[in-house]
């Protein structure tokens, strides 16, 4: 099964899909892991990716679809795969079309989690992540149980310089102007699923699990 989660930063995308990957057993990609990851690493599309990230803006395509693109290519997502932030306009979804059908396969379904914009604001304001297994918590509704310290790893708990108020909303701004034309292009093949994205994670994951019939 190849499927793509559709949603806004902050709608949960990453955690729905965590979820998904462990019931499903596929292989679970996110662009923004990927980015980081090339970050880390030094790589020359990482850093060429960094400028971009950190200003809330998108990476362009061609930066985007080559990144994915060699990592579709890896063992682990023969079976299946669930992308995470990828694509996130119509280019990247062709692009991702084509690379998919020289291999005989195609994207299932996507699944838009929806969310309203005060929530995503209220999410993403109180965002924090662990450095080092980069697992997600916040400071209202999910913190660690020691301050500053994963539950998972041990590893610092930080907020990312995207995560700020200002940047949040050019972030908002920048996915509903260029990543919503995916819902009518995902709908126009029959393959979009919409669910309701607020509520607690178990609520949304067993809509999500409905709506696929899985």
């Amino acid at each position: 099964m190849y499927l793509v989660l559709l949603g806004a930063p902050g709608a949960g995308k990453g955690t729905q899909a965590a979820i998904l990957t462990r019931k499903l057993k596929l292989a679970h990609i996110a662009s923004g892991d990927l980015f980081r990851q090339a970050l880390a690493k030094g790589t020359e599309l990482g850093l060429r990716a960094k400028a971009f990230m950190e200003k809330g803006q998108l990476v362009p395509n061609e930066i985007t679809i080559k990144m994915v693109l060699e990592r579709i290519t890896e063992p682990d997502c023969a079976k299946g795969i669930i992308l995470d932030g990828f694509p996130r306009n119509v280019e990247q979804a062709k692009a991702l079309d084509d690379a998919l059908k020289a291999k005989s396969k195609s994207i299932d379904k996507a699944v838009y989690i929806k969310v309203s914009e005060a929530e995503l604001l209220k999410r993403l304001t109180g965002r924090w992540i662990c450095r080092s297994c980069q697992a997600p918590y916040h400071e209202v509704s999910s913190p660690p149980k020691v301050k500053g310290k994963c539950d998972k790893c041990g590893g610092e708990i930080y907020q990312r310089a995207d995560d700020n108020t200002e940047t949040i909303k050019k972030r908002l701004e920048v996915f509903f102007a260029e990543t919503a034309p995916l819902i009518e292009y995902y709908s126009k093949f029959d393959k979009l699923l919409e669910v309701q994205g607020e509520g607690s994670m178990e609520d949304i994951s067993a809509r999500i699990i409905a709506a696929l019939k899985v």
